[in-house]
């Protein structure tokens, strides 16, 4: 578990670059062919490790409900982020990792309810889950990769 929790850290500090490389017009900009932005890629990846990890065994996160709601799956940009929520998915890329492997090393998470994701993976358990979110989060991280491209 170790190797995935340090590919987790490296992941989330990829993605805290965002915010010292780009303003927040630049996060907030959604490209031409594109259905989303630099910072809901960023909320995206929060949200979602909340509900594989947190959801997916029934046990209470840390994260606020809200980011869940508006960046889980199925959800897309509604309105520009403001300069508050963008600190808070700032603080939060680095503030969930510490809990999380906490609450692994206390065993909180004890069961797991199966489930498909959304590409077919199939999750049987937490191991699959933490495996299954350092996986989620280098695609969105290429998806950003790409988005910045048409990033002016």
């Amino acid at each position: 578990m170790e190797s995935l929790f340090r590919a987790w850290k490296t992941s989330r500090t990829a993605y805290l670059k965002f915010f010292e490389n780009y303003s927040l017009e630049q996060l907030n900009c959604i490209p031409d062919g594109f259905s989303n932005n630099l910072i809901w890629n960023i909320g995206h990846i929060i949200a979602t490790q909340h509900k594989l990890i947190y959801i997916g065994s029934e046990v209470e996160g840390h994260i606020p409900e809200e980011v869940y709601l508006n960046y889980q799956s199925g959800t897309k940009p509604s309105a520009p982020v403001t300069q508050q929520e963008a600190d808070l998915l700032k603080r939060l890329l680095l503030e969930q990792i510490e809990p999380t492997i906490s609450d692994f090393n206390n065993k909180k998470f004890v069961t797991y309810h199966e489930r498909t994701t959304g590409t077919g993976f199939h999750l049987t358990s937490i191991y699959d889950a933490f495996e299954w979110n350092n996986f989620h989060e280098g695609l969105h991280l290429g998806y950003m990769m790409s988005i910045r491209k048409f990033i002016v």
